[in-house]
């Protein structure tokens, strides 16, 4: 008789998020969103279901020291478009960079999660700040204590 395992699918209450504060002075772009976007989806976690928010919160600091390699910070452009005919606008990495750096990461972010509900409430767990302050320090205090309380247990 062969019995079969049952599949792992929690429930809401089986799952948790966690803060983590990255700090982007140095990194590379595309590296570093990839990590932002696995711990966004929560596949760093055992517990992951693709079809629940399982991911964690995740703060960004210093996106204004990001870096890019190659001529890239020459040749990248950010398009978008309003709909109406001949308004699209391209506006370049520098220029970017300059006015609203933290778009720069979440727009890298966003094209790695997925294009759906689930991927929209994904986007909102990730807060970028151009410089090194952020007002989320009571969560990520909490969320070590939480760690630090589950860990002893």
């Amino acid at each position: 008789m062969i019995t079969r395992l049952k599949p792992y699918n929690p429930s809401a209450s089986d799952l948790w998020a966690d803060w983590h504060v990255v700090d982007a002075d140095g990194q590379v772009l595309g590296r570093l969103a990839t990590d932002l976007a696995m711990k966004l989806m929560g596949k760093n976690k055992p517990g992951y279901v693709p079809h629940m928010l399982s991911g964690d919160y995740v703060v960004v600091v210093n996106a204004e020291k990001i870096k890019v390699t190659g001529k890239k910070a020459e040749q990248k452009e950010y398009i978008r478009h309003s709909q109406y005919p001949g308004n699209r606008k391209v506006i370049p990495y520098e220029r970017m960079l300059e006015r609203h750096p933290e778009r720069i990461l979440t727009a890298a972010v966003k094209g790695m999660l997925p294009r759906n509900k689930l991927g929209r409430r994904m986007l909102g767990r990730l807060k970028v700040y151009a410089g090194p302050e952020h007002p989320h320090s009571a969560q990520v205090i909490g969320s070590a204590n939480r760690e630090s309380a589950s860990g002893d247990a």
